[in-house]
């Protein structure tokens, strides 16, 4: 089992967090959000769809319609908001694909302040990192170095620029609000 396939079934997980849907209801969000996410591959929705039933993650109620075909509708147990809430607790990996960690900031409701704020410095780490590594290949590169090379380096670096910028405003941001009650009120 790929870790890219547990993340997509994670993702689903926390997508029925905030509402039960049917499986073209998930397919229209993952539509909605393809230039972030890439293009979804919709023939993997419904064997995680199984998978998560089958392991008791969700539970399916059928949906019977006046003149329109019946709907399956998922909705997420409470064994399923466990997995979810153990896998959003799992720190990212140094080289997390920008697709998983967007999937899980998409998820950020589920996410305590702290745990969020982490994942943001868990980014930010990486893509400081990334943007060194980028740094270091233009100064290696000598005026033999096709052009295609050189504006694709030039990309990344912009890309690696703005993603820093707006994690550094982002964590600014979220280390100003104040901590959610039940988490002040437990201290």
């Amino acid at each position: 089992m790929s870790s890219s396939s547990v993340s997509f079934r994670h993702f689903i997980l926390g997508l029925l967090t905030q509402q039960s849907m049917s499986g073209y209801d998930i397919k229209r969000v993952l539509k909605s959000l393809g230039w972030l996410l890439g293009d979804p591959s919709f023939g993997s929705l419904y064997p995680a769809l199984h998978t998560l039933l089958k392991d008791g993650l969700t539970v399916v109620d059928v949906d019977s319609r006046e003149s329109k075909p019946s709907r399956k509708v998922y909705s997420i147990t409470k064994a399923g908001r466990q997995a979810l809430k153990e896998w959003i607790n799992r720190p990212i990996g140094p080289n997390t694909s920008i697709r998983a960690f967007v999937m899980r900031l998409i998820l950020a409701d589920n996410f305590s302040q702290a745990g969020l704020i982490a994942l943001l410095y868990q980014r930010r780490a990486q893509v400081a990192t990334h943007r060194t590594a980028l740094e270091q290949t233009v100064r290696a590169l000598d005026d033999e170095t096709n052009s295609g090379q050189r504006l694709t380096l030039d990309y990344g670096l912009a890309l690696a620029a703005t993603e820093l910028a707006w994690l550094d405003s982002t964590l600014n941001r979220l280390s100003r609000q104040p901590l959610p009650m039940e988490v002040v009120e437990s201290n």
